[in-house]
């Protein structure tokens, strides 16, 4: 049996972050890589960077080679020229080579994404099915699918225009109004930014229960605050270049009714009355592919990154 130190050191090195840098056509990628096993990649949405998965990555290490990134134009991963429209099928090609450069022995890979990157997700999967033996795509707001597609256009064209007109938080507050349910209920809507607000949230609290903790303690919170503000400093870019062009795509459904079996459409216990979820069920229903319930709602990965990670890996392992 292993010593307890050597246990522990043995948890210490799968956890441990290891980063690189990827080449790729206009831009450079920044990832960052925890433990072995086969390959995970996890994807950030909104204007969330790697840093969004650094509770979730390291409780999967111990079964996954786990990949987190920031997405291109975003933190640490920059752009060769100045930001333009960005397109689904550019960032999901970002993953192919992330995928083809890390995978074990060219195995497929495992995908996880939530919200906008959830639709980076499905368009890996539609347009590189032997890359990936598992895709888990929680609630893409994919307004083509609603009942209403102008209506979920007008939305995020309104949201993006409050952006351009007054700035970020006029945008986050028409973005809130803009998603709220129809039926005046109690359910909060989601933050389309992908965790940023949730993640501060988190740094708060975590600040908070180790006050008095001494300088490791201190540390660990400016760690997680410069996390938070990378993650809003790439509000803008989300919002004038991102929001629009992503919840407006339209997946290959043909595509994605071949590769169902490999699929699973993520849904918040919490959500289902909002339009990423609703997007979701029925992406779902068009594909024939299965669905899962996660606990919180759009932002549950945040909002306890323990008891998603823990759901996550049951579906991953189902």
């Amino acid at each position: 049996m292993p010593t307890t130190d050597a246990t522990t050191a043995a948890a210490t090195a799968a956890t441990a972050v290891r980063t690189g840098r990827l080449e790729a056509p206009g831009a450079t990628l920044h990832y960052e890589v925890r433990g072995r096993g086969p390959l995970l990649v996890m994807m950030p949405g909104g204007s969330a960077d790697a840093g969004i998965y650094d509770t979730l990555a390291a409780g999967l290490a111990d079964r996954w080679t786990v990949v987190a990134f920031d997405p291109r134009g975003y933190s640490r991963s920059t752009l060769h020229g100045p930001a333009g429209e960005q397109l689904p099928g550019t960032h999901s090609e970002d993953v192919a080579r992330l995928i083809e450069l890390l995978s074990p022995d060219g195995a497929p890979a495992a995908v996880f994404g939530s919200s906008s990157s959830a639709i980076v997700a499905l368009d890996l999967l539609s347009r590189r099915p032997g890359l990936v033996g598992r895709v888990v795509a929680h609630e893409p707001p994919l307004v083509e699918l609603l009942p209403d597609p102008a209506a979920g256009r007008a939305v995020f064209a309104a949201v993006r225009e409050s952006f351009l007109r007054d700035g970020v938080e006029a945008a986050m507050a028409t973005m809130a109004a803009g998603l709220a349910p129809e039926d005046g209920g109690a359910t909060a809507p989601p933050e389309e930014s992908g965790g940023a607000s949730e993640a501060e949230a988190e740094a708060e609290a975590q600040n908070g229960a180790g006050a008095g903790a001494g300088a490791e303690v201190d540390a660990a919170a400016e760690a997680e605050a410069a996390t938070v503000r990378r993650m809003m400093a790439n509000l803008p870019v989300f919002l004038e270049h991102v929001l629009c062009s992503f919840s407006g795509h339209a997946p290959d459904l043909d595509a994605l009714r071949t590769a169902a079996p490999k699929l699973v459409v993520g849904v918040g216990r919490d959500s289902r009355a909002l339009l990423p979820a609703v997007a979701a069920e029925r992406l779902a229903q068009r594909v024939g592919s299965a669905t899962a319930e996660f606990p919180g709602g759009h932002v549950g990965l945040t909002e306890d990154p323990v008891a998603f990670g823990a759901r996550l890996r049951e579906v991953l392992l189902g």
